[in-house]
């Protein structure tokens, strides 16, 4: 049987993470760029041209496009999408809608990474609380990190704060090292043990990104290969910042 070595997580260095500095920046101001076009009757499709667009004129692409495949430039996921939906023509945003829109710009060879679930127009009860709470998992998972703590210790908070309000964390997607990979080790899931798993080191660059479902965590993909949704059809949110560990704390790279 052939072992599996883990590798090791990368230690950046303060030029490294200056770099995941300028392109985190890029990525926040595209979510605030974007953030007046979603309303009700623009397609997923135009706010993916518009993002494009934008990050073109920025110097910068796109890396979801062409990522094993992925046909666009950003991901949209409208309601009971949890994530990687695709922006496509049909999709029009409606009154009451809730969309994530996650955004990854490459400057310079270096990724920035972010999301946002907005609400579009006037939406339920449910769907504002269920926002509001996956907002406060993720800068509350963000305030577990410091050297030396663990990477259970970020999915225990964001899991009893969810839970507490009667929702579940998505167990399949986590959050990933990032770097000029997009996706590398360590693995953060959204969930856990406190004092499990990998332990944080002053240079360790990863995102965070829970997705908070308001019915059951498990989910399905559809036949796209890409879309997943919640298996119940329950709403799903979720929020995402790429951050550093420093030598005192934690640096949200992504912060708007």
């Amino acid at each position: 049987m052939e072992l599996k070595i883990p590798k090791p997580v990368e230690i950046k260095s303060a030029k490294e993470i200056e770099k995941l500095r300028a392109a985190g920046r890029l990525a926040a101001e595209l979510l605030d760029y974007i953030e007046p076009f979603v309303k009700p009757g623009v397609s997923t499709e135009e706010l993916d041209r518009l993002c494009a667009e934008w990050t073109r004129a920025h110097g910068a692409t796109s890396a979801p496009l062409g990522y094993h495949g992925y046909p666009k430039h950003i991901c949209t996921s409208v309601n009971h999408v949890v994530c990687h939906g695709i922006p496509n023509k049909k999709q029009l945003l409606k009154e009451g809608d809730i969309i994530n829109i996650d955004v990854t710009p490459i400057l310079d060879g270096w990724h920035g990474d972010s999301s946002k679930t907005f609400c579009v127009g006037k939406v339920s009860e449910l769907a504002r609380r269920l926002v509001e709470t996956t907002y406060e998992c993720l800068m509350l998972g963000i305030a577990e990190v410091k050297p030396g703590a663990r990477v259970g210790d970020i999915g225990a908070a964001i899991q009893a704060h969810a839970e507490a309000a009667g929702f579940s964390v998505v167990r399949d997607f986590v959050g990933h090292g990032i770097g000029k990979i997009f996706h590398t080790e360590p693995w953060v899931p959204h969930y856990g043990t406190r004092g499990k798993g990998t332990r944080l080191r002053p240079g360790m660059v990863f995102t965070i990104e829970p997705m908070i479902n308001a019915g059951s965590w498990e989910t399905k993909v559809l036949a796209d290969k890409w879309t997943a949704i919640t298996a119940d059809g329950s709403l799903s949110a979720q929020f995402e910042h790429t951050v550093a560990v420093t030598e005192t704390g934690v640096e949200i790279l992504t912060r708007r």
